[in-house]
């Protein structure tokens, strides 16, 4: 065994003369066990809340989106996308077409985006599950619209005796005195209505492509494509491949693109939560210094006798340099499993609920590996540092042979 590893042991599970040095290297492992462990759970539950919220913006947005640079329309059609269609890799390929639009409802009206999909959306999407009330159908007069929307307009897939009408302006110029002249109207039914969050709620109405068409006066126009690729393919090499298939004219985003600044937000608070965490650790691992300092004291004469058998300064300050870590090691260990264990507990049972209206029965929680290197590495620093101030200092002013 290694020698100042084992004098470092036993001078940790032994008894001291001084109790204090016992209590004192109690709470310091106590300490860093409860800063580690409160960094597992914070981390692990900021990850299972960003994972629901990444999650419930992919239900809605597309893997890859391809839009126009300039203007707002393209035509689908053009040799451009008929060699995209035969890219391999893409598992569903959906039209869409995207206009602002006046929803009225008996007195009841809001202004909402009218998303027209074709066929492959819900496949692609998954969307289906979102819907809460009612059911997923954009056959005929159908529309399905989000719950913030059927809210203001006090209707739903129950309501089939008044219709909703969705009214949009004309393209180009119309000569008449009357202003509904130059608005193109729909009489829709609600099939079903979806929750996602507020963004999307209050904002979206989903209906066929064609409709979407017919209400905002294009003939075979899309303002972008949407793509779902196959399990297993990776979304930053076949966004490559589709940029240089369509060239410069147009925008190919995947998901992280699409919504840069949430991504972007997710990371920054993510990394500043864990710098805040980690002062607070710092805090915690003062009781080390104080432990290892009394340690040192106390030790004098035993090192003393060290020296005298040839035990240099140099070994002498690694002895209490491996009691500091050993100290920081456990209460990192102890704070590690301790918060696995929480977590696991959580996801498996779903200990602590949430309040009826959430899309989640249960706080989400994700323990992640590299989140779990990262705290184990960053407390082990710390206690490095912490073990070091004063094995350099103490051990130079106590310790002069």
């Amino acid at each position: 065994m290694n020698f100042p590893f084992f004098i470092a042991k036993r001078y940790l599970i032994s008894k001291k003369s001084h109790n204090a040095i016992n209590i004192i290297s109690g709470i310091s492992i106590t300490g860093i066990c409860i800063g580690t462990m409160a960094l597992v759970i914070v981390l692990s539950a900021f990850n299972g809340l960003s994972g629901l919220v990444q999650s419930l913006y992919n239900s809605f947005d597309p893997m890859i989106s391809i839009t126009a640079k300039q203007g707002k329309t393209f035509d689908p059609n053009s040799m451009e996308f008929q060699s995209l269609k035969k890219v391999n890799g893409i598992a569903y390929y959906t039209e869409v077409v995207e206009g602002n639009a006046l929803l009225k409802h008996l007195d009841k009206q809001c202004i909402a985006t009218i998303k027209g999909v074709s066929d492959q959306f819900e496949k692609m999407s998954g969307f289906d599950t979102l819907v809460s009330e009612g059911h997923f159908s954009l056959n005929n007069n159908s529309i399905i619209i989000g719950n913030g929307i059927s809210y203001k307009l006090q209707t739903g897939p129950n309501d089939i005796s008044s219709p909703i009408s969705v009214y949009a302006p004309k393209r180009g110029k119309t000569n008449s005195l009357n202003p509904e002249d130059g608005l193109n109207e729909l009489k829709m039914y609600p099939a079903g209505t979806f929750t996602i969050n507020d963004e999307f709620d209050e904002k979206y109405a989903l209906m066929n492509i064609d409709k979407a068409r017919e209400l905002l006066d294009y003939s075979n126009e899309v303002t972008s494509i949407e793509l779902s690729l196959k399990q297993g393919i990776k979304s930053d090499q076949i966004q490559v491949e589709i940029q240089k298939i369509l060239g410069e004219k147009y925008e190919v985003k995947n998901r992280e693109q699409q919504n840069a600044m949430l991504y972007k937000t997710f990371k920054s608070e993510k990394l500043w939560t864990f710098i805040i965490l980690l002062f607070i650790l710092i805090i915690a691992t003062f009781n080390v210094i104080g432990s290892l300092t009394m340690l040192i004291i106390e030790k004098k004469k035993d090192i003393t006798i060290l020296h005298n058998m040839g035990a240099d300064v140099r070994l002498i300050r690694k002895i209490f340099l491996v009691e500091g870590l050993l100290i920081t090691f456990i209460g990192a260990a102890l704070g590690l499993t301790l918060g696995i264990t929480l977590c696991w507990l959580q996801m498996k049972f779903e200990i602590i609920k949430l309040t009826e209206g959430y899309v989640v029965n249960a706080y989400p929680v994700k323990v992640l590996a590299t989140d779990m290197v990262s705290v184990l590495a960053a407390v082990l620093l710390i206690g490095f540092f912490a073990a070091w101030y004063p094995v350099r200092v103490f051990t130079k002013k106590h310790l002069a042979f």
